[in-house]
């Protein structure tokens, strides 16, 4: 058996729908659309945006809108004392030990520096912000946190 001798099943084969061939044909006149209206005309069925509801006010507008995003806000890159003890970090951690270590994404964003976990070692930590733990914690351990 070759590809050219292969037969479609009976009833596969479908011919198309002949539309506007006369009112005798079952789909004339108007084609199968209906009488008047924005599907009946050309274009209708598929020319309406993406949440159109007829003309009815749309839920996207209808639903209140809540909420406020501040623009001046401040996000601050974190760190914990835990994971600064953990990478063995010594003497004077800035901004630029932390990016070289890993621990932040970017040495000219804002970092914070919180009291998670213990620090045994001397630092002097230099961020832009400290918890009140964090601070204890390094005091407690000798060291000094100081804001730039």
């Amino acid at each position: 058996m070759r590809l050219g001798q292969i037969k479609q099943p009976r009833g596969a084969h479908r011919d198309r729908k002949r539309l506007g061939q006369g009112t005798g044909s079952g789909s004339g006149k108007t084609s199968g659309r209906g009488h008047k209206g924005q599907r009946a005309r050309s274009g209708g069925a598929r020319g309406r945006r993406t949440g159109f509801e007829g003309g009815q006010m749309p839920l996207h507008r209808r639903i209140p809108k809540i909420g406020f995003t501040n623009p001046f806000r401040k996000t601050y890159q974190v760190v914990n004392l835990g994971d600064i003890e953990e990478r063995g970090l010594d003497g004077v951690v800035g901004p630029e030990e932390l990016k070289r270590a890993g621990m932040i994404r970017k040495a000219d964003l804002p970092v914070k520096i919180l009291g998670e976990g213990e620090l045994k070692r001397v630092l002097t930590l230099k961020a832009h912000k400290f918890s009140q733990s964090a601070q204890d914690k390094i005091a407690q351990a000798g060291g000094k946190a100081e804001v730039i």
